[in-house]
């Protein structure tokens, strides 16, 4: 098999992480083609010592690394106002703590690997992490809207919610119904199940949300195939189930740090 086809399918899931890390797809996907273009200039500097995913973090890492992207100042952002708000937060979350709770709570690294891809030992990466949840969750706050049609998973992911000091605005198991909650009382953040109780579609809920005003999503799927598709848009956070709770917490964190709209705690 060639290193192509041995990267192929961590791909869809590097985009996830970089868009996370720099809150813009655009952006987001440029440090992962700068990072593509590294391995094919150079494929005998790819890790071979390490799996395969582990070596494309690792060679994103350094892409990210050497363009000074840890800089706060330096943060690529959509625009004037949300840079200037986005730089306000992140003056509060040292890089390194955001890498650290995106790599092991979102991407599913162990705190060793995560340490072997930004260069800490495995404590030192579980230090960051609690770190960057606790300085986040003090600074960001939220009304939430939950479209979900499995009653266990719903009022799971409610508790979170409000154990992260968030509100939530109610529970939808339809597309209708998540339309109607959402225009009733304007959430701050959406979180969206794709496949809804009356074979309705989460996608196409949240569609017509954003047609009507803009809110930070969070995809949380069994079939995240359908949103990684290279196509654009994609979501900035996807999560899939069966899911960690500490992997939507790390997802609520980084889309309320990234939002215009979060109201600061």
């Amino acid at each position: 098999m060639s290193l192509g086809q041995e990267l192929a399918p961590h791909l869809p899931f590097l985009r996830r992480y970089a868009r996370a890390l720099t809150g813009n797809q655009t952006h987001g996907d440029a440090y992962v083609r700068a990072a593509l273009e590294a391995i094919v200039a150079a494929p005998g500097d790819f890790p071979r010592d390490v799996d395969a995913r582990l070596g494309l973090y690792r060679t994103f890492q350094r892409i990210w690394a050497s363009t000074n992207a840890d800089d706060p100042a330096d943060t690529v952002i959509d625009d004037g106002e949300s840079e200037s708000i986005a730089q306000a937060r992140l003056a509060q979350v040292t890089p390194r703590s955001r890498q650290a709770l995106l790599l092991t709570a979102m991407e599913g690294f162990t705190s060793e690997d995560a340490g072997y891809l930004i260069g800490l030992t495995a404590s030192e990466v579980d230090t960051l992490v609690a770190d960057a949840l606790a300085e986040i969750e003090r600074h960001t706050r939220a009304e939430v809207l939950i479209i979900e049609d499995e009653p266990i998973i719903a009022m799971d992911l409610e508790t979170i919610v409000r154990d992260l000091g968030h509100g939530v605005t109610g529970v939808a198991v339809t597309r209708d119904e998540a339309v109607a909650q959402a225009m009733a009382q304007r959430p701050g953040l959406v979180l969206a199940d794709i496949q809804l109780a009356d074979d309705s579609s989460g996608i196409d809920a949240v569609k017509d949300i954003l047609a009507e005003f803009s809110v930070p999503v969070i995809f949380i799927t069994a079939f995240p195939e359908r949103l990684l598709t290279g196509e654009r848009p994609e979501p900035t956070f996807l999560i899939t189930k069966p899911f960690q709770r500490s992997t939507v917490k790390a997802a609520i964190a980084q889309a309320l740090f990234f939002d215009l709209q979060t109201v600061p705690a």
